[in-house]
């Protein structure tokens, strides 16, 4: 389980930052960034977004973001900017504007992964960051959960693609509608399989 080993590393103000939806066919890349202002009576089961329910990471995200003593900042690239700057720009540009929408002075931050954005703190990435420190799986919850009500709400504009159940990643069914309907503004064209049915649409 995660805990604040890295952040009890490092002085002073210490931000988590998490990317979700990177691997997605469509919709945006959402990171979020947050700070634990104390470290203390903090719930046990904040975790990995991947290793939740729905259900758990519901209930997590209102009891992170109504805490008083955690502020968080979102941040995200629309699909335009994927197609633009690629997946790996987009992300960063996600990640940065999140610990920008902070809004507050920070001493270090922690990134999930291996690839800093560009930012005026000092960083440090921690491959597999929401499995070992608290602020990054904090993170990974709510911007797991603001990404797939994202998701739900677009699944109203396209729904032969079922958005509400795969939130845009790349399954079976999604292929298959792909195949079928071709694709729709909300997908990443510089993305296989996307890709592929650029010039056959």
């Amino acid at each position: 389980m995660p805990d604040f080993s890295l952040e009890n590393e490092l002085d002073g103000i210490v931000a988590g930052v998490d990317e979700v939806g990177r691997g997605a066919l469509a919709g945006p890349v959402i990171s979020a960034a947050v700070v634990f202002f104390s470290r203390t009576n903090i719930t046990t089961e904040i975790n990995d977004s991947k290793k939740l329910t729905p259900q758990k990471r519901e209930e997590l995200y209102k009891e992170i973001t109504s805490d008083i003593n955690i502020k968080y900042g979102i941040g995200t690239a629309d699909i335009n900017e994927i197609n633009q700057y690629n997946i790996l720009g987009a992300t960063k540009l996600s990640m940065k504007r999140a610990l920008i929408n902070l809004n507050m002075a920070l001493d270090y931050v922690l990134v999930d992964g291996n690839q800093p954005p560009d930012v005026p703190w000092n960083v440090k990435c921690v491959v597999n960051g929401d499995n070992l420190s608290v602020s990054i799986a904090a993170a990974s919850i709510i911007a797991k959960v603001i990404r797939d009500r994202f998701m739900m709400q677009l699944h109203n504009d396209a729904p032969e693609y079922n958005w509400y159940k795969n939130k845009g990643y790349g399954t079976k069914e999604h292929i298959q509608a792909l195949n079928r309907y071709g694709i729709s503004d909300h997908h990443r064209k510089n993305f296989a399989p996307v890709s592929l049915l650029v010039v056959k649409f």
